[in-house]
């Protein structure tokens, strides 16, 4: 035989029976204008009835007059190159190799393409841009100037001071000594943060349209505030928050499947929970797709006649 002759033999897991039945003629055009009428409506009515369940969004002057505490001692592990975005690794600096999906390293392959360099970007860039401040530019030259060894005294000694750190009379009150700089650049920045303008100065781009708050919302990332506003809201994850709006509404539904992962070990326990969540939904969207070539898999809806219940008027009908 021929290989290129076409075999006629069925084939039950690839091959569709003719069908034999009757016809109904079906207007889709109309049921679907009614079917976007009814949608349209409902959207319209329950938007009107429940409005949005967002709140307004969380800046850093909110942050500092709501905690400056939280915001000053933020600051200083920003300068002292301890929080969490100073020792996250790439996408953002080379300080940690990042997750990993065992051996392979994904986030070092990506490389640094956001750069934030902590410190400088958080802290001492934004002082640089602060007018008529004498003792400001003394002390920045005085930063600059100084050893590593010099530096690191200082920050060691504020932050054993910074327990007890206070805000009085509008500014940052610490019982350090010897903490060169440091004391004032704390205060100066929590100062400028409550009148907003920290908030402008961290976006990236000064153009009309300045749209990357990367490092805003990366400084926000850090702080005990934000977190206690995500609790407030029930945006935990324990609380499954990625799928949900503020104030615990019913959100990304669709989500659930990924935020699933991230309730049970080891994703919940592991340090590379991200990647190892976003490896599995790789594979799964993998199997996903390849249903309609896996034998046995792609059968399971003729082998449970699941197509009975979805046709069941006709079978009803015909006595089938």
């Amino acid at each position: 035989m021929s290989p290129f002759r076409r075999s006629n033999r069925y084939r039950p897991d690839v091959d569709v029976v003719e069908w034999k039945g009757s016809y109904y003629p079906y207007d889709i055009i109309k049921e679907g204008a009614i079917a976007l009428l009814v949608v349209v409506v409902l959207v319209v009515g329950l938007a009107f009835v429940f409005g949005s369940p967002d709140v307004k969004q969380v800046t850093l002057r909110q942050w500092s007059r709501s905690d400056p505490i939280d915001f000053a001692q933020t600051a200083l592990s920003e300068l002292n190159g301890t929080s969490i975005t100073a020792t996250y690794g790439a996408p953002y600096n080379n300080a940690s190799t990042g997750q990993q999906l065992g051996p392979l390293s994904l986030a070092k392959w990506m490389g640094v393409h956001s750069p934030i360099d902590a410190a400088q970007d958080f802290v001492l860039q934004p002082l640089t841009e602060v007018l008529n401040q004498p003792t400001l530019t003394t002390d920045l030259a005085t930063w600059r100037d100084a050893t590593s060894a010099q530096r690191n005294q200082w920050l060691t000694n504020y932050a054993n001071a910074a327990t007890n750190m206070k805000y009085v009379n509008g500014h940052i009150v610490t019982a350090a000594t010897n903490a060169g700089p440091v004391p004032l650049f704390i205060d100066e920045l929590t100062n400028i943060a409550r009148t907003g303008a920290l908030d402008q100065e961290l976006i990236s781009g000064k153009g009309f349209y300045s749209m990357n708050y990367t490092k805003p919302l990366m400084f926000l990332a850090d702080s005990g505030w934000l977190s206690n506003q995500g609790a407030h809201w029930h945006l935990g994850g324990d609380e499954w928050g990625m799928m949900n709006e503020t104030g615990s509404y019913p959100g990304q539904a669709w989500l659930w499947l990924y935020t699933f992962w991230y309730q049970i070990p080891p994703y919940s326990t592991s340090g590379n929970g991200d990647v190892l969540v976003w490896g599995t939904m790789m594979v799964l969207t993998l199997g996903l797709l390849l249903i309609p070539f896996i034998p046995g898999l792609r059968s399971i809806p003729r082998w449970s006649r699941v197509y009975r219940i979805i046709w069941r008027d006709y079978y009803k009908s015909h006595g089938a």
